[in-house]
């Protein structure tokens, strides 16, 4: 049973709230520096300051806005907590979508739009939460350090990167970090409800392939030609199978969903193993293995013209400990005609998964899922926490999430009708409440 702290109703009804209006105010970010984050910057430091926090706004570029504030804890000694979320949004075409994007529409129970899973929903919780300590009394073990970020559904360069390299006395005595994608229901389809805490991130290689060539006359013989070089190397990259890398997340991932399936945990067979676990696989496959999609195109100016010069994009990602294996694989699948360099990069994270921390975590969990599945996973893409990394701070994805079953969360990421259930806002706001008093 929850104590006598677990949030109250003003707390559950203020998450709705907030989630509702931070998603009202558009915070769309395409990558190119046109996003304004201010808005959303100002109504969440002005949330925190009603609360008695005294939050700091930090600009590296004008309207780039991020919020960062500091919760002192009963114990001094101890190490320092960050709490982060982002307040960018990528793209919503309106025609797409069941309701308008940015309309923060409460319907049915549930609150629909840009935002609604990523990541618009935890930086609600956190305000709930702090508010709720506020009004109660309520104060955490561990200092917390609480940010609110910018642009981090790009480079993050306007965002936690600057933060981290330009205001490092901000995150004095952080250790370890939560922020987005963990402690969400995920359904496998035989009634078990599996609660995937992140304990680590692939890298970001994001890459530009060039092919040089001979300009020439379309109609001519060309042995030199950028596009049919291009391509031979879009092809071997597309088609080139990756081998089986494990980590400890995601061998201790394994290990876990293994032991709750009743199989044999065959870390040597990784591929059968998956196979034996049925749909929670989801959870793993893609972090089991390095990858490069290729994703963009640009050669030619018309037809009837070949041109000297290709240029192609590949989403690029590797496991901790892989990135020099990753680099010699792209040496040799682009071959010698094709160029390739990181447009993008950032590093691979792991955390360890028998820490106090994470035990924290799938204690609180459990508190308010008694039947559920707590195990870690890592993330097959990035979050703020690889330019927190910088300062020395562990991160965990731990934005808690109760969702009922045929709901579709990962599928939500950066689609359409993205929405969350309030029940699944209320759940995590108990979570993290239980979590962040006791950590």
């Amino acid at each position: 049973m929850a104590d006598q702290h677990t949030p109250d109703q003003q707390a559950l009804d203020e998450v709705v709230r907030f989630t509702s209006d931070l998603i009202r105010i558009d915070t769309t970010n395409r990558g190119g520096g046109d996003c304004r984050e201010r808005p959303a910057a100002e109504y969440a430091a002005a949330l925190l300051a009603e609360a008695g926090l005294e939050p700091t706004l930090l600009e590296r570029t004008e309207g780039r806005t991020n919020v960062v504030a500091r919760l002192e804890g009963t114990d001094p000694s101890a190490d320092a907590l960050l709490v982060h979320g982002h307040l960018d949004v990528v793209p919503a075409q309106a025609e797409d979508w069941s309701v308008h994007p940015f309309s923060g529409e409460v319907r049915d129970g549930v609150v629909w739009g840009r935002g609604a899973v990523d990541m618009k929903n935890m930086d609600a919780m956190i305000l709930s939460v702090v508010r709720h300590w506020a009004r109660t009394g309520v104060r955490p073990r561990r200092d917390l350090v609480i940010a609110f970020t910018a642009d981090e559904e790009a480079s993050a360069e306007d965002g936690s990167g600057f933060l981290a390299d330009k205001h490092p006395g901000l995150f004095e005595g952080c250790t370890e970090g939560i922020s987005e994608s963990g402690a969400f229901t995920f359904h496998d389809g035989t009634g078990r409800e599996i609660y995937p805490v992140a304990a680590g991130e692939r890298g970001t290689g994001w890459l530009k392939l060039t092919a040089h060539g001979r300009a020439g006359h379309g109609s001519k013989v060309n042995r030199a030609n950028a596009v049919t070089r291009l391509a031979a190397a879009i092809a071997r990259i597309g088609a080139h199978e990756w081998p089986v890398r494990l980590t400890p997340t995601v061998g201790a991932a394994l290990t876990e969903l293994a032991a709750l399936y009743g199989v044999e945990p065959d870390l040597d067979d990784v591929d059968t193993l998956l196979a034996k676990i049925g749909p929670a696989a989801a959870l793993v496959e893609a972090t089991v293995r390095n990858s490069a999609n290729p994703t963009m195109l640009d050669a030619g100016y018309k037809i009837n013209v070949i041109p000297g010069e290709a240029v192609a994009h590949v989403d690029g990602r590797f496991l901790p400990g892989t990135e020099d294996e990753f680099r010699a694989t792209l040496d040799q699948l682009t071959g010698p005609d094709v160029d390739w360099e990181f447009q993008h990069r950032e590093v691979a994270l792991t955390a360890p998964v028998d820490s106090p921390t994470f035990a924290g975590m799938r204690a609180a969990v459990a508190e308010f899922a008694p039947g559920g599945h707590v195990v870690p996973y890592c993330m097959s893409g990035g979050t703020d926490a690889k330019q927190f990394s910088r300062l020395g701070i562990t991160g965990y994805g731990f934005a808690p999430l109760k969702l009922p079953a045929g709901f579709d969360y990962q599928a939500l990421f950066h689609g359409v009708d993205e929405r969350v259930p309030v029940e699944a806002l209320h759940f995590g706001v108990r979570v993290l409440d239980r979590f962040l008093r006791t950590a």
